[in-house]
């Protein structure tokens, strides 16, 4: 808890990062290792049996996808970086002006990739979190539930952070280009995150 405090402090702070781009990533990560730990309830069991060997490829792919959620609150993080770094910059005379705006538009972009990554490492696992929430072991339903909740919560999330840097860039075709892609993913996921989250509750509720 101690490590989780430190960030949730940094995150409370003044300071530019960790933010809600670096916080997506992280309730992404939540949601992924609450799917873990219905799939580890369910493995072993006798009455689950008939679907040992999907919940072991289960495991493995969720596995994955919370490494990479961790990855990307800190790539997040690292992103934002040289986007402040170019805020500071000189833009007195019209080559510096010309200069500070080619860097802007490339650490927009650059910063932009991470968040669209969040968004579709979510989307992702959602079959795997459905599968648990229909199979998996009644004990630990309602964990399935709040897991889909947290990596609903990283997609919704994540798409702030990239419509914040394409509204920036001067580049319209590319930035509408990822408007599009992050409007895609946010039909398809929350449909599916809410489904899931219908049958935990049918499941809890009776």
């Amino acid at each position: 808890m101690e490590q989780w405090n430190e960030y949730l402090e940094a995150l409370a702070s003044k300071a530019p990062t960790p933010g809600g781009g670096s916080a997506a990533a992280v309730y992404g990560a939540i949601g992924t290792a609450l799917g873990e730990m219905v799939g580890n309830l369910t493995s072993g069991k006798k009455k689950f049996a008939i679907y040992e060997e999907d919940v072991q490829k289960i495991l493995a792919r969720l596995g994955g996808a919370r490494m990479d959620f961790i990855r990307l609150e800190k790539a997040d993080e690292q992103a934002f970086q040289p986007l402040s770094e170019v805020y500071r910059m000189k833009a007195e005379t019209k080559e510096e002006k010309t200069e500070k705006e080619e860097r802007m538009e490339e650490c927009l972009k650059a910063a932009a990739k991470v968040p669209m990554e969040v968004m579709e490492r979510a989307v992702s696992v959602m079959d795997d979190i459905e599968f648990l929430a229909l199979h998996g072991s009644r004990l630990a339903v309602s964990d399935a539930g709040v897991g889909i909740q947290g990596i609903r919560s990283a997609l919704l999330g994540a798409v702030m952070s990239v419509y914040i840097n394409t509204k920036m860039m001067k580049d319209r075709e590319y930035a509408e280009e990822m408007n599009s892609q992050a409007e895609l993913l946010i039909r398809k996921g929350t449909e599916q995150a809410d489904r899931i989250y219908g049958i935990v509750l049918k499941a809890v509720r009776g």
